[in-house]
């Protein structure tokens, strides 16, 4: 018999969004609800499962770790592409890592919600009027005001598009976006410092990798305006994140609204967890039932078919750069 783990299962969900029964009595399925971090805990706790289901990015998988899990066979990540996963190492010990489609509508539509709750101060409204107080803020309309994509894949094209419906004029950069794909989806192409010193709201749609870490640093919040706010629905490093602290805790942007950090689940001590001119979530922005039955569905498939000898979705080292 094989023995699966399926982690990070913060819901309570995952035993109810795919049928796992399928694949009764040659595995045995374990579900974790809790995060577990660190080699040590997280080897004593998986050393005996032949298949693992890890939910994105939660729990790396270094060579370190491959090298403790002997019986390890199968890896499979939701979604298309893991670097938390070390996929040489994984080669090298012989296990299989396979992924899972990924639905893009998901982040796209919290985007949208994190910059309404962020301008109109939503979430600082709702907790005065649970406090007894009534309208304490003023913020911005979004009609009229240029929005400043950074990225223009999947999601990043979805939300220059969608800017429209706002009556905001999209502008975009990165670093190999053509002037014909930004114009494919209602936007216009320019350079980044022009974006960062032009936008009313930046929002981020990268590709975490060795040219995206650290994209937007003190540099880059400096140019931007002192009414400009910042988004962030793709990976926390590719902001200086102590950077961010700074400009918000000096007012130098106007807020931040994320949805991903450096370090996650965020530490309870974090600066960002108690400044008043952000909106942080905790990385909600694939969770949402369709993202989470496409997740696991593919994820049951992709046991079932390496047991059937023939594994589908392989996932690739990325490319260099």
């Amino acid at each position: 018999m094989h023995r699966l783990a399926i982690l990070d299962d913060y819901q309570h969900v995952a035993g109810s969004l795919a049928d796992w029964s399928r694949l009764e009595p040659a595995v045995d399925v374990r579900i974790f609800h809790d995060h577990v971090a660190g080699l040590d805990a997280l080897a004593e706790r998986l050393h005996e499962f032949e298949i693992i289901v890890a939910m994105r990015e939660r729990t790396p998988f270094p060579a370190a770790l491959f090298e403790r899990l002997p019986k390890l066979e199968l890896l499979v990540s939701t979604g298309v592409r893991n670097r938390a996963i070390d996929l040489d190492a994984a080669r090298n010990a012989g296990v299989v890592v396979c992924g899972t489609r990924a639905l893009a509508s998901s982040t796209v539509e919290l985007t949208w919600g994190l910059i309404i709750a962020l301008t109109r101060n939503i979430a600082r409204e709702d907790a005065a009027v649970r406090g007894g107080q009534w309208q304490i803020s003023v913020g911005p309309e979004l009609a009229g005001r240029t929005i400043g994509v950074v990225g223009l894949g999947r999601v990043g094209g979805r939300v220059a598009q969608i800017a429209g419906a706002f009556g905001m004029s999209p502008i975009a950069w990165s670093e190999n976006l053509t002037a014909e794909r930004a114009a494919a989806v209602g936007a216009r192409l320019v350079g980044k410092d022009e974006l960062f010193e032009t936008a009313d709201i930046v929002t981020l749609h990268l590709v975490l990798s060795e040219r995206t870490r650290g994209l937007v640093g003190a540099r880059e919040l400096a140019l931007m305006k002192p009414t400009a706010y910042l988004v962030n629905t793709a990976r926390g490093p590719i902001i200086d994140e102590r950077a961010l602290v700074d400009a918000l805790d000096a007012g130098s942007i106007a807020g931040a609204a994320l949805d991903v950090f450096d370090e996650e689940p965020l530490p309870l001590g974090h600066p960002l967890r108690a400044l008043p001119n952000t909106v942080i979530t905790p990385h909600i922005g694939y969770v949402a039932r369709d993202a989470y039955e496409t997740f696991y569905g593919d994820a049951l498939e992709d046991v079932e078919a390496f047991l059937a000898g023939s594994p589908i979705r392989p996932l690739e080292a990325p490319a260099a750069g």
